[in-house]
């Protein structure tokens, strides 16, 4: 399904595709009204595309069309003898035969859009869906699966295609177009990816075949968890061809503590964890790695009712806080309305203000949160909203999905919704906060990481550095006491706002530490691995208003590959920079 996000990558594709046909027409000693012909069907296709109608699905078709026809001169008149002639010339051999590349992507770009909107018709529709919708918007998105896996693979041969083509023409303008295009076709590639992972997991998983149930958790960003937050409050999420629908709501403590451990996650995750992490929802979400936190949280339900769940969905205040921008403001039975631009701050500094009593608050938030999956079962979000805003939950890991099937599972895994710790090799660094205090202070936490990996030397390795800095940006102003209090060590007398942290950074496979500052202090840390990933731990006091500064130090495997750096979804944005120098770094495999 074409969405305006969608479409403004497209335009930027095609703009890298335009400047290079005039600088080539322009360099003497050629066909300069060839160039210039191409030059006007590669204007022609970013004119189309640029003008999409993606909100009126009855002439969204015919556009496409216009814009395949005219990206199919293009690669006509660059696949002809005249061109291949030019190609081969020593002066103009370079550049045309990048253009030609070009011209050949604009081409299968356009092929391929107009293919997913032919497989995606059924779903584009005025008005939008409603879950009511829910039988035929799984009938669709199954057929259209096949169809999105096919586009997928289209676009990453036509990028391998062009990332062949000289990088180095002579041209500046020329060169910069290929790397634009290169880039947002990577861009495209994720984004039909994303497009073809929902149509094969969404029908199963939403009961397609038959009914579903999952634990659904709505984790409070406040007091900080590894997968985002405490637990604050829990649902089950029934799926079929009916709809969906949201039952059981209740505050944490409407799932009790099991005797013993409900699961196993084996004995590195007990040494790190402790047994209560296997038994007690308020502990259950210490690690990253979301499978271990959702098959806890299905195992302690199972266990307290007997009845079989197929998975766990986990969000947020943020997420909701995305939804209800899909789904517009909802209104709670008092009156008080929610919107998109409230909800975080009603829910996670509001409540605790206006409710002294912890039940009375619960209830409050149980409220919205009932509010928010009634209305959404029953909204009509447009067809072209729903992709960006369900993307931007999945990237920032507002959105995170377990399911018990193993096929499915292999699947999200491979996605930020699955919130896996990954195996492969390749730089990482993960920064993961627990709140050690039992305190809703983390709500004010500000978190700064740089990742500066160094050049890649011959012996294999490469030296890089992390610098992290936390501040317990606490309001001077009074709090609510049940915001501030601590549960650790209560004899201990604390300023009103300190905090204590359970601060961990997940490093890359086989990186190794190279030391540890912190406020400019040699330290110690704590070393563990999990999931493969070596992870240096410590626990930070913090007083009201002070920031503190790590610095870390690795020895880590060399590699030409990107950095991933998952970012733990918090109340406020965790501001990340990455600097990477590949120099002597040697690719693991060819470009795709």
């Amino acid at each position: 399904m074409p969405s305006k996000t969608g479409k403004n990558r497209r335009r930027v594709v095609v703009f890298g595709l335009l400047g290079p046909a005039a600088c080539l027409a322009l360099a003497g000693g050629w066909s300069a009204r060839l160039g210039l012909s191409v030059r006007e069907h590669l204007q022609a296709t970013k004119e189309a595309l640029r003008n999409l109608p993606v909100s009126d699905p009855a002439r969204l078709g015919g556009a496409l069309a216009v814009a395949q026809r005219h990206a199919a001169e293009a690669r006509r008149l660059t696949s002809g003898l005249d061109w291949s002639l030019l190609a081969g010339a020593p002066v103009t051999g370079d550049g045309a035969t990048t253009v030609r590349g070009l011209a050949e992507s604009a081409a299968e770009l356009t092929d391929v859009l107009a293919g997913v909107h032919r497989a995606g018709a059924g779903l584009l529709q005025a008005g939008g869906f409603s879950m009511d919708d829910m039988g035929r918007l799984l009938d669709g998105l199954d057929s259209a699966a096949p169809a999105l896996d096919a586009a997928t693979a289209r676009i990453d041969r036509t990028r391998a295609r062009l990332a062949v083509t000289p990088a180095e023409t002579g041209l500046d303008e020329l060169d910069e177009a290929r790397g634009t295009a290169l880039h947002e076709l990577d861009r495209l590639h994720g984004w039909l990816g994303a497009a073809s992972d929902a149509a094969a997991l969404l029908p199963p998983m939403l009961g397609h075949e038959g009914p579903r149930r999952y634990f659904l958790a709505f984790q409070t960003n406040a007091e900080a968890r590894a997968t985002g937050g405490l637990v604050g409050a829990f649902g089950i999420l029934k799926a079929g061809r009916g709809g969906l629908g949201v039952e059981h709501l209740s505050a944490n403590n409407g799932l009790r503590t099991s005797r013993a451990p409900v699961v196993d996650h084996g004995p590195a995750y007990r040494a790190r964890y402790g047994r209560h992490s296997l038994s007690m929802l308020s502990v259950s979400n210490l690690s990253p790695h979301f499978p271990y936190a959702a098959a806890t949280w299905t195992a302690l339900w199972e266990q307290q009712t007997g009845r079989r769940l197929d998975g766990a969905i986990a969000t947020d205040p943020v997420g909701l806080s995305h939804l209800l921008r899909l789904i517009g403001p909802v209104t709670l039975p008092s009156g008080e309305k929610v919107t998109s631009e409230n909800v975080v701050d009603l829910t996670e500094r509001q409540a605790y203000a206006r409710y002294q009593d912890p039940e009375a608050r619960k209830r409050f938030l149980i409220r919205i949160a009932g509010t928010v999956s009634e209305a959404l079962t029953h909204a009509r979000p447009e067809p072209e909203k729903v992709l960006p805003v369900l993307s931007e939950m999945v990237r920032s890991r507002r959105l995170q999905v377990w399911s018990r099937r193993e096929a499915e599972q292999q699947r999200l895994a491979a996605t930020p919704l699955g919130g896996v710790l990954p195996r492969e090799p390749g730089p990482y660094a993960a920064l993961v906060i627990n709140n050690s205090a039992g305190n809703k202070l983390d709500y004010y936490l500000d978190r700064q990481m740089e990742y500066r990996l160094g050049p890649c030397r011959a012996d294999g390795y490469r030296v890089s550095r992390v610098r992290v800095r936390l501040t317990n940006d606490v309001p001077r102003r009074k709090l609510p006491e049940y915001v501030t209090s601590r549960l650790d060590q209560r004899d201990h007398d604390r300023s009103p706002g300190s905090n204590l942290l359970w601060v961990s950074l997940y490093t890359a496979v086989g990186a190794r530490n190279g030391g540890v500052w912190i406020d400019g202090r040699s330290t110690r840390v704590i070393e563990a691995v999990e999931e493969s990933h070596p992870v240096l731990t410590t626990v930070l006091e913090f007083a009201p208003r002070q920031s503190r500064t790590l610095e870390f130090h690795l020895l880590e495997p060399a590699s030409a590959a990107n950095a991933v750096v998952p970012v733990q979804p918090l109340a406020r944005r965790q501001q990340t920079r990455v600097v990477l120098d590949r120099t002597g770094c040697v690719p693991e495999s060819p470009p795709r």
